[in-house]
């Protein structure tokens, strides 16, 4: 019984009195009573809150009924050009279209007293307009349609027929310029007619041939001479006469006896081409001008002339379309020609030996 009573005493050493058990439950009780009392606070915040939200969608609700009212009413004044609206302020929005409504109101009446005036004018100068149309009807011997006496009918009848004349002078005068064009095509047939008999005539069908194979002379001579002078010359003709254009003074037109010595010799040489190339494409078979052969009379070119004769001839010869002979005893020329043969004479006879490579 100690030993039990001992362990009693041991347990019950740790436990509270009880007068502070006792404060600890009227504590407790208080809480239990605060926890009451915020539980049902918050039970009536959540009433309070559900009826916020339902007041809050009754509010939108109604906002947007009314914004709708108002996009109906504007867009029923949308030709009117109402002011805009801030989709944040529908009170200023109303406001707003209510003082545009009230100034417009006279703004309209005014212009709806001027639109029955003028509406009255209108009336009154269609009247005085038939009354002159029934006149000039009457003077022109047109009588109304039927007898009605309508002058707009009349004028209406008289439009129609002055039309169906109208698109029968339409016709007439395209049938007309069918007839001119016809005759002018004729004309023209007739005037190349004429111009043919003129060419063919003998004296002048022959002009005509030469002037057109000069023409064509001078155009493939006129390339070449481009060619063989550096682009600097274009040749060409006029009433038989031989010029160039001389492209590096601007294009000036110059006489070809303008020409240095070497430039005649260019000149020359680019319509004896030009005619060697013509010659074998007027053949009736198929003929070709495979070589030409050119003694000029070297001997009378100074050094500077000899020089640009001899650029040419080699310009010549390195387009590889043709052989090029050349006859001459000026020795400068020779040496610059690659493949030679020299004749040597004896008082007894003569060798020709080639030369060069």
């Amino acid at each position: 019984v100690s030993t039990r009573r001992a362990g009693l005493d041991a347990s019950l050493a740790t436990v509270p009195e009880p007068a502070t058990l006792r404060g600890r439950l009227e504590s407790i009780d208080r809480l239990r009573g605060d926890v009451n009392g915020a539980s049902e606070a918050v039970r009536s915040a959540r009433t309070a809150q559900r009826t916020a939200a339902s007041r809050t969608s009754l509010a939108e609700d109604q906002l947007r009924a009314s914004w709708k009212a108002f996009d109906a009413i504007r867009d029923a004044l949308a030709s009117l050009g109402p002011p805009g609206a801030d989709r944040d302020d529908l009170s200023g929005a109303w406001t707003n279209l209510t003082r545009w409504a009230g100034t417009q109101v006279s703004v309209r009446e005014r212009a709806r007293a001027e639109a029955v005036a003028a509406a009255r004018a209108s009336s009154t100068a269609v009247t005085t307009v038939s009354r002159r149309v029934a006149d000039l009807l009457t003077e022109a011997g047109i009588g109304p349609p039927g007898g009605d006496g309508d002058p707009g009918r009349t004028a209406v009848v008289a439009l129609e027929r002055a039309e169906a004349d109208h698109r029968r002078l339409v016709e007439r005068q395209a049938e007309a310029e069918e007839l001119r064009a016809s005759r002018g095509e004729a004309e023209r047939q007739a005037r190349v007619a004429r111009a043919l008999t003129g060419h063919l005539r003998a004296d002048r069908f022959e002009r005509w041939l030469l002037a057109e194979a000069l023409d064509t002379l001078v155009g493939r001579a006129s390339s070449i001479l481009r060619q063989l002078s550096g682009d600097q010359y274009d040749l060409g003709s006029d009433k038989g006469e031989f010029f160039v254009i001389d492209h590096h003074d601007a294009g000036l037109r110059r006489a070809v006896r303008t020409l240095s010595g070497g430039e005649t010799f260019q000149a020359s040489l680019a319509l004896a081409l030009a005619l060697s190339e013509q010659l074998a494409g007027a053949s009736t078979a198929a003929a070709s001008l495979e070589s030409i052969l050119l003694d000029e009379g070297f001997g009378t070119l100074d050094a500077s002339t000899l020089e640009s004769v001899a650029t040419t001839l080699e310009h010549l010869a390195a387009r590889g379309d043709r052989m090029v002979g050349v006859v001459t005893h000026v020795g400068a020329l020779a040496e610059r020609i690659p493949v030679r043969f020299e004749v040597h004479r004896d008082a007894r006879s003569a060798r020709v030996e080639r030369a060069g490579s």
